[in-house]
């Protein structure tokens, strides 16, 4: 296979394993076409994944490493990529810069920080579980995605952020936006980047007026303190990446979950007996339906070997969770089956090393919350559509579902 012969990925993310079956036979990396005709390499094993993400010589900065950055504003249709590469945080930075910004961030996710949290978590979970019992009453279908899975994240990490009320929708809004890769149109990357300045840039400016004991206050000062170690572009795209990081996939791994366990009744049944724990569901759901795909992009910095094909130094790569966590290479010719009781928490769907989300904890922390809880005040959840209707967020980055209709049983 030659780099003419580029496999189109899906920008609807419609079947992500079955794509990611297609791309495995092909080799260990494969040269693909993102939305709008982007050209990349995707991964397709658990090993050449690793190796990659660790490997000094991939990068994230596109200005320094992407051999195609000074030609994208000739390729109107690239400009959803922006909201991606086009922004400086952490996602986009290399070396020493990707260091300096994940200090900044970091003590907001430190494991006491968590723990303490823990107690807001509970009381959330609670409160959106009385209206999830309010909403099935007499037999109604609840949508689990919008009652609970994601509000949950989402009220907690605009708590932990200071973002006011009346901007909440607003943030959701805009990172759906830029998930949402089914359009790569100038004109919604032009309403995605004009949204991103408009809505975080009134969180900084509420912030500055109305400062508080939260993580967005905390960067303002660092900002205006030493603008060497974070300057005004660096404030907007962190808080952008931190906070859709923050709940998007969460609202995933909750919502995966639910419709895992419901659709493999006998390791409900598992779980619900205490055979299996919560904390393997979690990691199981993550191997097999981790919350981000596939996310852009990384380039190489040099020319790399991968089995007997080079990706040229200059060329992007993305980080393919979704086909790393079902190898049968790594996870036997069962890889693509749910099964809680593998006790596999080697999945790389928060990252590795230096890169690993900083917000795992808190995804975690949130799941633990809301998973039990649930369960246990419905013993009789059911899925209310088969799952062959469920549908698939238009995204080939996230890995969720747009709703989970559910009916709570008796």
């Amino acid at each position: 296979m030659t780099v003419t012969d580029r496999i189109a990925l899906d920008p609807f993310g419609s079947d992500i394993p079955a794509e990611s079956a297609r791309l495995r036979a092909l080799g260990p990396v494969v040269p693909v076409e993102l939305p709008g005709g982007i050209p990349a390499w995707a991964p397709t094993g658990y090993d050449v994944l690793k190796e990659l993400i660790l490997d000094p010589e991939v990068s994230k900065d596109p200005r320094r490493h992407w051999r195609l950055w000074p030609e994208l504003g000739e390729h109107p249709s690239w400009g959803w990529i922006l909201g991606w590469v086009g922004v400086i945080n952490m996602l986009s930075t290399y070396g020493p810069d990707h260091t300096r910004l994940r200090k900044l961030v970091a003590p907001s996710f430190t494991h006491r920080r968590t723990e303490a949290m823990l107690p807001r978590v509970a009381a959330i979970t609670s409160e959106l579980l009385d209206g999830v019992a309010a909403a099935g009453a007499d037999g109604a279908v609840v949508d689990l995605r919008a009652e609970l899975a994601h509000p949950l994240p989402m009220r907690m990490i605009c708590e932990l952020f200071g973002v006011p009320d009346e901007l909440r929708d607003a943030t959701g809004e805009l990172i759906a936006a830029i998930m949402d890769t089914s359009d790569p149109s100038p004109e919604h990357a032009a309403f995605v980047q004009e949204r991103i300045g408009t809505v975080l840039g009134s969180l900084i400016a509420h912030k500055t007026e109305h400062p508080g004991d939260d993580m967005t206050t905390e960067l303002i000062r660092v900002r205006d303190e030493d603008g060497d170690r974070l300057g005004d572009e660096e404030l907007l795209y962190t808080l952008l990446l931190v906070i859709g990081a923050g709940f998007e996939t969460t609202v995933n791994l909750i919502g995966n979950a639910v419709v895992a366990l419901l659709t493999h009744p006998v390791q409900l049944a598992a779980v619900r007996s205490g055979t299996v724990g919560w904390d393997a569901v979690i990691d199981e759901t993550l191997r097999v339906h981790p919350s981000i795909a596939s996310l852009p992009l990384r380039f190489a910095v040099s020319d790399l070997k991968v089995g007997d094909v080079t990706i040229p130094a200059g060329d992007a790569i993305i980080t393919t969770y979704a086909a790393a966590g079902v190898d049968p290479e790594r996870y036997g010719p069962d890889a693509a089956v749910f099964d809680a009781a593998r006790g596999a928490d080697d999945h790389l769907s928060f990252g590795i090393g230096v890169h690993r989300c900083i917000g795992a904890p808190l995804a975690r922390a949130e799941a633990l919350a809301a998973l039990p809880a649930l369960f246990d005040r419905f013993p009789g959840l059911r899925l209310a559509v088969g799952e062959r209707e469920l549908r698939q967020v238009p995204s080939f980055i996230a890995f969720g579902w747009q709703e989970i209709p559910v009916r709570l049983g008796g």
